[in-house]
């Protein structure tokens, strides 16, 4: 009995050989320095040691972590800290726009059988396809608005319909616009609130990112209202 366990755990390892070697990376990158790219304060010190180097190694973290499925958060609160308002959205949309689209084709063409398998017949992921088929552009674009909205579950979930890539590439930069003004914003006023004692911006940041988060709400129950006689 037991020298049949061992061919049936190989035979199990080689058919989810990509899922354990993406479980495998993550697990390195939690137990090596390289999870301080999910700590503001760690990234911010690193990168601004860098000199003309903060900039790519900026870009290419955010999309190293966009596409291993991490925390986004950290590297937006980053780029407002070392690249102040204005720079550090900028670079946080493109980085963030780069990131969906990685993970976007990294799971199309790695894990895409796999997962069609798995969650094929959820009634989400039905929805989505359909959502897809009729509207793409609106669809990605209200996924995207709302920075509350799980942005990695989101690369990985458009990426198992059949939306065209650059549609999905173009409402994501749009639509992250302004969850990135929101985050960059807060990681500058955060950055003089510490410094400075300046808490009326960091109060304002906080402010607009609770009302973007909330303004889906608010424009479903507007559109109900409306449908109600």
């Amino acid at each position: 009995m037991k020298r049949n366990l061992l061919p049936k755990f190989l035979r199990l390892c080689q058919r989810n050989f990509k899922i354990l070697l993406f479980l495998g990376i993550i697990l390195l990158f939690f137990i090596t320095p390289l999870r301080g790219l999910l700590d503001r304060q760690i990234l911010s010190s690193y990168l601004q040691s860098l000199g003309i180097w903060t900039i790519p190694l900026f870009v290419s973290t955010y999309v190293l972590v966009a596409i291993l499925g991490l925390p986004i958060t950290m590297h937006t609160l980053a780029g407002g800290v070392l690249f102040g308002f204005g720079w550090g959205t900028v670079w946080s949309t493109l980085a963030a726009t780069l990131g969906a689209l990685g993970a976007f084709y990294f799971t199309r063409y790695i894990f895409h059988d796999w997962a069609i398998a798995i969650f094929g017949n959820h009634k989400l992921l039905r929805k989505l396809n359909q959502a897809v088929t009729n509207k793409p552009f609106n669809l990605v674009l209200s996924l995207r608005f709302a920075p509350i909205a799980p942005f990695n579950i989101i690369n990985f979930l458009l990426a198992l319909t059949p939306i065209n890539s650059k549609i999905y590439t173009f409402a994501t930069f749009i639509g992250v616009i302004p969850g990135t003004i929101a985050y960059t914003w807060l990681g500058v006023s955060g950055k003089s609130a510490i410094q400075d004692n300046e808490l009326f911006q960091f109060t304002l940041a906080s402010c607009f990112l609770v009302l973007l988060s909330l303004l889906p709400f608010g424009l479903q129950y507007w559109q109900r209202s409306r449908k109600s006689p």
